[in-house]
């Protein structure tokens, strides 16, 4: 970006858990979720999706001394409404990200706030490549441990596609997962509850479908 001034997106759940993600360089960046400190490697399933969710801080919160606020609005506002997701450091949501297909679609979760919840949808527009924070001294992702020759962390390029027809509160999807796990229902395993701790998830048809449908729902 020109004269960039740093913001930074991060996800956390609900829970006040992180992982991280942050700015970048060659485009608009998005800082996202940031843990203290670089996770261990966890195994991914060798299953593939094609839908995702990814967790975003959407008000403010100054991590030295960078703001790693990134909601929907502020993606809404970068040229072609486009972003890089970058500073992801942990390995199963890198792993997953590594999974993206150009073309397949995200919802945009607002994490660590007031109400969090899904509050629109994204698409991935550049598949898997490295993620540059990672080399930066000055970048609050920075990993003193990753080899340039052979790079630990990638990210993806996401653009905006549409806000929800209603705001879908973690709250409401919560109710929706204890029902099914009763009684079954497309929500019974989703990772928002199962691995609440990941800033992107992966979501079945099923799941997404289920979820895209409640915005034409009076809520619960």
């Amino acid at each position: 970006m020109p004269p960039k001034k740093k913001v930074r997106k991060r996800t956390i759940n609900s829970d006040g858990d992180a992982d991280n993600e942050v700015d970048s360089s060659p485009k608009p960046s998005l800082k996202r979720k940031a843990s203290s400190s670089v996770e261990a490697l966890e195994g991914t399933s060798a299953k593939q999706y094609c839908r995702w969710l990814m967790k975003s801080e959407p008000e403010s919160r100054f991590e030295n001394g960078i703001d790693v606020k990134f909601g929907i609005e502020d993606l809404k506002a970068l040229p072609n409404q486009t972003s890089c997701w970058d500073g992801v450091r942990n390995y199963q949501a890198r792993n997953f990200m590594c999974q993206m297909k150009e073309g397949q679609l995200a919802f945009f979760y607002h994490s660590n706030c007031k109400e969090p919840g899904i509050v629109g949808i994204m698409k991935i527009v550049k598949e898997a490549y490295v993620d540059h924070t990672q080399f930066d001294k000055k970048d609050v992702h920075y990993d003193a441990r990753s080899n340039p020759e052979k790079p630990k962390w990638s990210m993806v390029d996401i653009q905006y596609q549409r806000m929800l027809k209603r705001f879908l509160p973690l709250s409401e999807l919560k109710e929706y997962h204890l029902q099914h796990r009763t009684n079954g229902g497309p929500l019974k395993d989703i990772m928002l509850f199962t691995r609440p701790r990941l800033s992107v998830q992966p979501l079945t048809t099923e799941e997404f479908d289920f979820i895209l449908s409640l915005e034409d729902q009076e809520p619960l």
